[in-house]
C-alpha cells in the first residue's frame, strides 16, 4: 500500500480521518469524471453522421472519377468513329473526282494558256514591287527625314 492509503489510518482523530477519506473519494470521483466523461447520445450521433458523410463523399468521389474516365473513353471512341467516317467520305470523293477528271481535263487544257499568262504577269508585278522596296536606301516612312539630310554626308 502506498502512503496515501496509510495516511487516513495513521491519524488518531476518527473525524479527521473520515473527512480525509471522503475528500479522497470525492477527488478520485472528480478525476474519474474529468478524464473519462460519459458519452452522450449527441456526441455518438455526431460521430456517426461524420462517418456516414465521409463515406458518402468518398463514394461520390470514386463514382465521379470512374464516370469521368468512362465518359472520356466514350468521347474518344466516338471521335475515332467520326474520323473514320470522314476519311471514308474523303476517299470516296477523291475516287469520284479521279473518275470525273479525264472529262474536265480537256476543258482545263483549253483555258490553261490564258491562266498561265495572267499568273505570270502577276508574278512579274510582285517581283517588281519587291525589287523597288529592296533597292530603297531608307524605308518609305523615313523618306521625309532623309530628304532633310544633306546628300554629301555633312551635318
Amino acid at each position: 500500500m502506498s502512503w496515501r492509503n496509510n495516511l487516513a489510518e495513521d491519524i488518531a482523530d476518527p473525524i479527521v480521518a473520515g473527512a480525509l477519506k471522503h475528500f479522497k473519494a470525492s477527488v478520485d470521483a472528480w478525476s474519474e469524471a474529468v478524464y473519462s466523461p460519459p458519452r452522450t447520445v449527441l456526441e455518438t450521433t455526431r460521430r456517426t453522421w461524420r462517418l456516414a458523410a465521409s463515406w458518402a463523399l468518398g463514394c461520390l468521389l470514386a463514382a465521379g472519377s470512374l464516370g469521368g474516365t468512362l465518359y472520356d473513353r466514350h468521347v474518344r471512341r466516338e471521335s475515332a468513329r467520326i474520323a473514320a467516317i470522314k476519311a471514308a467520305e474523303q476517299k470516296a470523293a477523291l475516287e469520284h473526282k479521279a473518275a470525273v477528271q479525264p472529262v474536265t481535263a480537256t476543258i482545263v487544257a483549253r483555258r490553261q494558256p490564258t491562266a498561265m499568262k495572267h499568273a505570270a504577269s502577276e508574278n512579274e508585278d510582285l517581283l517588281a514591287t519587291v525589287d523597288s522596296d529592296v533597292s530603297r536606301q531608307v524605308p518609305a516612312a523615313m523618306e521625309p527625314l532623309a530628304q532633310m539630310m544633306v546628300s554629301d554626308g555633312a551635318n
